[in-house]
């Protein structure tokens, strides 16, 4: 047993013979979790000769090069608990021409990820097929590759299985689920009016609003039915009052109206077919 003052005695470690000098880097860089440079360091060493890097500089590399792999696993990680859908979306793949009422500045600025610093949701409403939903999983990729914990979702999804967890006695962490992330992206809320029935349960989206309201953590929200109309959505006038109190309250509210960038895809296509005809 140790005792207070007792010297502590070196921990050896019995690694085993190796014949040559790379592979003692690979064994020890492997055990010290340094997987970029147990693959690469034959590599990295060639690469310091033909440069002629000092020590510093050397060293700087490896680290460099360690940090920047260490940094992609953690980018792909969160992506992939973020159940974006596939295929992601990205901002730069986005048609702002095709939408000239939406203010590219500002969806550029909601880039910079600084709303989430400053714990204020977005809301994005209007027309089917303007690009609400592809805007909020750009901007979720966006905060996956900060850093930041995010959680997509679509409104139904997300009641569905707040409905399941009221059966099956465990809404409290299910509830969790929603609560943590950093931000949050509730989609499609109207998209599918086979779900009206489905979504005639605000109170469980209120839960989620509210609590991420209270702990001040910004959420994402896109739909296609008006303000006026959310009641008659979600079942329930109180609870749906309470929720846009709550969006509003520290929210970005962003109107697309346009045509739809789906049907024009579609026209497209079918002129393409009709030359060849």
């Amino acid at each position: 047993m140790l005792k207070a003052g007792m010297p502590l005695k070196p921990c050896l470690i019995n690694y085993p013979t190796m014949k040559t000098k790379p592979d003692t880097i690979a064994q020890m860089s492997q055990y010290l979790g340094l997987k970029n440079l147990a693959l690469h360091h034959t590599e990295l060493i060639q690469r310091a000769h033909e440069k002629q890097l000092g020590l510093l500089d050397f060293l700087e590399m490896v680290l460099g090069e360690e940090a920047l792999r260490k940094r992609e696993c953690s980018i792909r990680y969160r992506i992939g608990e973020s159940h974006l859908p596939r295929p992601y979306k990205l901002l730069s793949d986005f048609d702002f021409g095709f939408q000239p009422k939406l203010r590219k500045s500002l969806v550029m600025d909601l880039a910079t990820m600084e709303f989430i610093k400053h714990q204020e949701s977005l809301l994005l409403i209007g027309d089917c097929g303007t690009g609400k939903s592809h805007i909020a999983q750009a901007l979720g990729m966006i905060g996956c590759e900060q850093g930041y914990k995010v959680l997509y979702t679509t409104c139904a999804a997300l009641i569905g299985d707040l409905n399941s967890g009221v059966f099956e006695k465990n809404l409290l962490k299910r509830l969790r689920k929603y609560v943590n992330p950093d931000l949050l992206i509730i989609d499609e809320m109207g998209h599918d009016r086979l779900e009206l029935q489905v979504t005639k349960e605000a109170h469980l989206l209120f839960k989620v609003v509210d609590e991420r309201y209270q702990l001040n953590r910004p959420l994402i929200f896109t739909t296609n039915v008006e303000e006026k109309a959310w009641a008659e959505y979600l079942g329930d006038p109180v609870s749906t009052r309470a929720i846009l109190d709550r969006i509003f309250h520290h929210a970005v509210k962003i109107e697309i109206r346009g045509p739809s960038y789906r049907q024009h895809q579609g026209m497209e296509l079918q002129k393409k077919y009709e030359k060849h005809k």
